[in-house]
């Protein structure tokens, strides 16, 4: 594991204070502890590390660190990062022991263009890793799994999945890994008529009281139009 190696050194002080001043020298506090053993307080490069985890086997990669001329072969339990700028800010190192086994996640590919989507479906991944339990030596990068003869409405579920002897399935058989469903409808809204307006093809309701009193006052004068002229009549003869 050459490639993998990683030197740290011992350090004393703990706290903010003592990590914030770590930082500044361009290393970060971590610890390591497994093995039934008393965790120890080290520092480590961070760009030294963030290379060792680059590759594709990310936080499962084994690392060979190196401790004040002592080695061990190590995993990263634990990376806290700085929320803005994603740098490192402490590591937990676990030591392993290559004789037994461990549980870890493993990061779900897909592979293949499922036979659903050429009738219009949608392959939905809602599973992207899955709990294995393995010798360390044996975890493996990925976990692939074929989805080219998925048709519409039908799922892959974790129960269905075989993987390579050795390693055992630790995620809840259930859970779906992959699916093709068909995009929902789209719904269209009801117009909605303001109270008092006019739906399209219906006649324009009377305003109670206003338009009868309308109609009274057009009558009015007709009929008052009519009486006087009768009146004059009256008069001539």
């Amino acid at each position: 594991m050459a490639e993998n190696a990683l030197i740290a050194e011992s350090r004393e002080g703990t706290g903010k204070g003592p990590a914030r001043r770590l930082r500044m020298t361009g290393r970060i506090p971590a610890v390591v502890y497994g093995r039934k053993r008393a965790s120890r307080a080290i520092t480590v490069n961070p760009e030294a590390l963030a290379k060792v985890l680059h590759g594709v086997a990310g936080m499962n990669t084994l690392i060979d660190l190196s401790v004040a001329g002592s080695s061990t072969t190590v995993l990263v339990k634990h990376l806290q990062r700085d929320p803005v700028r994603g740098r490192y800010l402490h590591a937990d190192f676990y030591e392993v022991d290559l004789t037994q086994k461990v549980t870890v996640s493993v990061a779900i590919h897909l592979k293949g263009k499922a036979a659903g989507i050429e009738m219009g479906g949608i392959l939905d991944h809602p599973l992207r890793e899955l709990l294995i339990e393995c010798l360390v030596s044996e975890i493996p990068q990925s976990i692939d799994v074929d989805v080219s003869a998925l048709a519409v409405n039908e799922s892959i579920h974790v129960s269905d999945l075989v993987l390579a002897p050795g390693l055992t399935i630790k995620t809840e058989g259930s859970l779906a890994v992959a699916s093709v469903v068909l995009p929902a409808a789209e719904e269209v809204a009801e117009p909605v008529v303001a109270e008092g307006a006019v739906a399209e093809g219906e006649a324009a309701p009377a305003a109670e009281g206003a338009a009868a009193g309308k109609t009274d006052a057009k009558a009015a004068p007709k009929a008052e139009e009519k009486g006087g002229k009768g009146d004059k009549g009256d008069k001539k003869k």
